[in-house]
């Protein structure tokens, strides 16, 4: 029984490396030095979110001639819009406060930087009572009679 030995024996050891640690520029080139083998592999489009994205092929958009742009508001409607809220004594904030939106979206659409969304302009429409679409822009908005 001289090989149980009930004391007991505390050892003392360096944890190794984290992950983080381990792929260090420093811990690469300390296991170089050492003459470790040393393998790195480069991860397709890593930290990018490229899983659903179709391209077009180089050659394809080489051949493509025609300029691919949102259109825009025209400065027309701009113009219409900033006269309208100026007669019902609005400031932009708060004819956006008026159709629920943001006081930038209202901006936008006066200096012709906004791609005209239909809902926003019906909103404004109806909230400066002048037509902003059609052949008519600039022309009071007919008040339609309720549906009973």
């Amino acid at each position: 029984m001289a090989e149980s030995d009930w004391d007991t024996v505390t050892v003392l050891r360096k944890k190794g490396p984290t992950a983080a640690q381990a792929k260090s520029k420093q811990a690469i080139t300390a296991a170089q030095r050492r003459g470790e083998d040393v393998e790195t592999t480069k991860k397709w489009s890593a930290g990018q979110n490229k899983q659903h994205v179709v391209t077009k092929n180089t050659a394809k958009l080489d051949r493509e001639t025609e300029e691919l742009h949102h259109e825009r508001v025209p400065l027309e409607v701009g113009k219409v819009i900033q006269q309208g809220r100026q007669e019902k004594g609005l400031t932009q904030k708060d004819l956006a406060t008026k159709i629920n939106e943001k006081p930038q979206i209202i901006a936008d659409y006066e200096c012709g930087r906004a791609i005209p969304n239909n809902q926003v302009m019906g909103k404004i429409e109806r909230a400066i009572g002048l037509k902003l679409r059609g052949k008519d822009i600039g022309q009071p908005l007919e008040a339609k009679p309720k549906k009973k």
